[in-house]
């Protein structure tokens, strides 16, 4: 596993040229390539006072310096490169870095360090050693593994894949410590088929970092995931028995049975080196630095987790990054400080957003907490404000953290309206504000709001007109990438405060719009990603091209989505043919063309349901949802809903869902038209069509309009002369009445509009845009529509139909197409060397007839009325009930 460049080869180190000024960092991770970048910079820009500088970077590890804040990512997406930054920093004549070398002393009096190959002068040190993970000092403590550095990574995913070829099912692993890192571990434990278990001394998980709300709102997310969480519990010792793990002893309980436990209780600065050589350390460890990062000794400085300023170290890459641009801005002879910590953090895990800044609990004198929760949502959201509500504090967003690239830049400031229209509001719902120049937009790479205007207006070079290019000039969002959405609207106020137009590109590495890129594929005829990123596109892709570019290829091909390298650019519903539920289980959907279906169908459902244990669910669109089901399982469950003729209803998919209807003239005594033939032969038609965005279509068997047609991207509503055409109504958190595109309709003229209007639509909307918004931006709206649908004024409507048609005769349900390839089938298992019937996984319940997930009170063997069977499990904490905003101050 090597998700990393390897390290230059040539040319050599050509060590420092005569009369430069040779500077050592020692350490090879974030801080150490930043302060190295930073120099380098400096030179370029011809910032450098004095003699001109050589910079050697001495690191232990094989490889270039990587991103320790993506480490997870080499489980989850091994193909991911983690090397920081452009590898071309290391083939610079006046930059060294010597891999796979450590520095044994440091020699402060001689201005020298010694290494396991030689001694090397130096005229400024940089100590960039950062941290090493801390093991508890307890017995059996000698088999902890520690989740830290890309060989840990290995060591993990090597034990795991030995414990399940020898036990043959799968290992328990058993994670102590329940802040960021340890979360990382146990969804890295739980990527390479554990059970996994977190085991936290405090009352919550990032106690650190989170109010008891939060982290009781993160344990309700992340327990669903399969990973259980035990808070207020202490371990003892690790039980060894016969040169192996079994299991981990609590304080005052049972042995907990274990294979594998990792350590993940926070991290000590690797001090060592300073210590040896005589430097100022911090009580706690660290080496003691001003504000100019500069250590008790001359010409050394410490950046990172390994420097303690004002008596803390802080192991996050904010502060390291800062701390970097300090000492190389005082080497090139600036006179830079340290302002102190930003210990804003934000953790994307399996799907759990949580975000802390500012501060977070609410200790400022007078401070108020206006608090969000709702539970059935999942969320906690907390802003602390001043005690007029008017400044930001700061805060704590779990389950939906899209406010945060937005807020904390507001921390310390008036909030442009009330604390509440932050919360529960998402990214797109937030008040919109121009930030001062001076807010900080970037925390990870400390940069600024101006910084970026300035950027955009060619203040620091060329003007920067797109993401990629300011990205590239001002190092924002280039870290952790929670700042991109609030660089690109930055970005793109700016283009219009100078009246330029504002850039419609996919994503950095496409400049071209969703409509333009589809037509350039069709005209082509390109069939795969790699065809249309080499065609058009630049760098690898991204979350953003990548699922665009699978929807086009599969509207203009219709091929199964997941064959010729596809897979790897759908979400993870599409490639699981499935939606992945808040259990880290699955629900499978079937389809029930307008809702009607047999009582020998119906029975069919039933014993599926019954036999795999499945909660069913009637949806509001008149389907039939079966929840539960683990990713091994929907092969199985698909054959006997596929036997009995039933196919994927696609609820998975940005496509066609469902297309719903009354009873229509068949048996209502006000029905004019036959809605539900009708709405039968529509998703029949228009089955498997992949969009921008998802489709719901109704018909309505007269104008009592019991289908609700008018609320649907296409709704048919019957008259007694033919049918009536409703266009571009959305439900939603933004609520969008349809508009009346055509009237008294024939039942082939019905088809013909509705097969111009989806692929006109497909064809030339924006990525994620739903039929209400593209209509409202298209430039003449619903005239032009209309003109274009029944009129053809653009010339394409038999374009349109055909290109409907082959959709029509390549469709092929994706269920059945899985099931009958041996090599697709492959996909559905939980992991590689999984065998079809792993270990049960969350604990579940019986209320009502049925099986659902456990809550917290159950899984602590706490039963209500009507609960009649439950499985421990890790006691889960509990948040009130219903949605809640309150205000007020701290602890009341």
């Amino acid at each position: 596993m090597t998700p990393i460049s390897p390290p230059p080869t040539s040319p050599p180190p050509t060590g420092p040229a005569p009369g430069a000024r040779h500077v050592v960092v020692v350490g090879g991770g974030p801080a150490a390539h930043r302060v190295a970048r930073s120099l380098a910079e400096a030179a370029d820009a011809g910032r450098t006072v004095g003699a001109p500088v050589h910079v050697t970077v001495i690191t232990e590890e094989p490889a270039l310096p990587y991103d320790r804040v993506a480490l997870s990512t080499a489980l989850s997406a091994p193909e991911t490169d983690l090397t920081l930054g452009d590898p071309a920093l290391w083939e610079r004549p006046d930059v060294d870095l010597r891999t796979g070398e450590r520095v044994l002393a440091v020699d402060p009096d001689r201005h020298v360090v010694s290494t396991t190959v030689e001694e090397v002068a130096y005229d400024d040190l940089v100590l960039a050693t950062g941290s090493y993970a801390f093991r508890p000092p307890m017995p059996g403590a000698e088999a902890l593994h520690v989740y830290r550095t890309l060989a840990d990574i290995a060591a993990l995913s090597a034990e795991a894949e030995r414990l399940r070829e020898e036990l043959g099912r799968a290992p328990r692993a058993v994670v102590i410590g329940g802040g960021l890192l340890g979360l990382e571990a146990a969804a890295g434990m739980k990527h390479l088929g554990c059970a996994s278990v977190v085991l936290e001394r405090a009352d919550r998980l990032m106690a650190t970092q989170l109010d008891p709300g939060g982290g009781e709102a993160l344990a309700r997310l992340v327990t669903p995931t399969g990973i259980a969480v035990r808070t207020g519990v202490t371990t003892t010792h690790v039980e060894i028995v016969d040169g192996r793990v079994v299991g981990i002893g609590l304080d005052g309980e049972d042995l907990l049975p274990a294979d594998l436990v990792v350590a993940a209780i926070g991290v000590r600065p690797r001090d060592d080196l300073a210590r040896e050589a005589g430097l100022a350390m911090g009580q706690r460890g660290g080496v003691v630095i001003d504000a100019t990062c500069a250590t008790s000794a001359p010409d050394v400085w410490a950046i990172g987790e390994v420097a303690c300023f004002e008596g803390r170290c802080v192991g996050l890459v904010a502060p390291a990054t800062a701390m970097a641009d300090v000492v190389a801005d005082r080497i090139a002879g600036g006179a830079s400080t340290f302002a102190g910590f930003d210990t804003a953090t934000k953790l994307k895990l399996s799907g759990v957003d949580v975000a802390s800044f500012g501060d977070a609990f609410a200790t400022t004198p007078g401070a108020l907490e206006v608090v969000y929760a709702d539970p059935a949502r999942g969320l906690y959201q907390k802003l602390v404000v001043s005690d007029d509500a008017g400044t930001l504090l700061g805060g704590v967003l779990v389950g939906d953290a899209s406010a945060y690239a937005a807020l904390r830049p507001l921390v310390g400031r008036r909030l442009p309206a009330g604390p509440g229209a932050y919360l529960a509001a998402g990214g797109d719902g937030l008040p919109d504000s121009d930030l001062p120049d001076d807010a900080m937009l970037c925390s990870c790479n400390s940069v600024s709001v101006g910084t970026v205007r300035g950027a955009v207006r060619g203040e620091l070079g060329d003007p920067c007109h797109d993401v990629a290019s300011l990205k590239a000039c001002t190092r924002a969002g280039t870290t952790c990438g929670s700042c991109v959405g609030l660089l690109k609207k930055t970005l793109d106020k700016e283009l219009a405060a100078q009246g330029l137009e504002v850039s419609t590109a996919l994503c950095e590495h496409f400049a071209m719009t969703r409509a333009a890129l589809f037509e350039a594929v069709r005209v082509l005829q390109l069939r795969s990603f790699e065809e249309v990123l080499t065609r058009f596109g630049t760098g690898r892709g991204c979350d953003v091209c990548k699922p665009t570019i699978a929807s086009i290829l599969a509207t203009q091909y219709d091929e199964y989505v997941l064959d010729a390298g596809r897979a790897g650019l759908q979400d993870t519903n599409d490639r699981a043919l499935a939606n992945m539920q808040k259990d880290g289980t699955y629900s499978v959907v079937p389809r029930i063309p307008a809702g009607e279906i047999t009582p020998e169908g119906l029975a069919v459902i039933a014993q599926v349901a019954q036999d795999y244990g499945l909660y069913t669910k009637i949806t509001g669109a008149q389907r039939i949802d079966l929840f539960g089901a683990r990713l091994e399982q929907l092969p199985d469950i698909w054959k006997r809903l596929v036997d009995a003729g039933f196919e994927s209803g696609q609820a998975y998919g940005k496509s066609l869902r469902t297309v719903k209807s009354c009873v229509g003239s068949t048996w209502c005594r006000y029905g004019v038209q036959d809605s539900v033939a009708m709405a039968i032969a529509l998703e029949l038609r228009y089955r498997g069509l992949r969009a921008p965005h998802k489709l719901k279509m109704a018909v309505s068997g007269c104008a009592r309009e019991c289908a609700e047609a008018q609320g649907k991207d296409v709704g048919v509503i019957a008259t007694d002369k033919g049918w009536n055409l409703w266009v571009g109504g959305n439900g939603g958190m933004t609520p969008r009445h349809a508009e009346l595109l055509a009237q008294d309709l024939s039942d082939e003229m019905l088809i013909r509009c509705i097969d111009r209007f989806l692929m006109y639509y497909v064809r030339t909307a924006d990525r994620l845009q739903r039929t209400a918004r593209w209509i409202e931006e298209l430039d003449g709206g619903l005239d032009h529509l209309r003109a274009v649908v029944l009129e053809d004024s653009l010339g394409i409507g038999a374009d349109l139909e055909a290109a409907m048609e082959r959709h029509v005769a390549a469709y092929t349900d994706e269920w059945a197409a899985t099931l009958n390839d041996p090599e697709r089938l492959r996909r559905f298992r939980s992991f590689v060397n999984a065998p079809l019937t792993p270990d049960d996984g969350p604990a579940y319940v019986l209320e009502r007839g049925q099986r659902r997930p456990a809550t917290a009170a159950e899984r602590a063997g706490v039963l209500a009325d009507g609960v009649v069977a439950y499985e421990a499990a890790a006691p889960e904490p509990v948040l009130l009930a219903g949605p809640l905003l309150s205000v007020g101050p701290r602890g009341d």
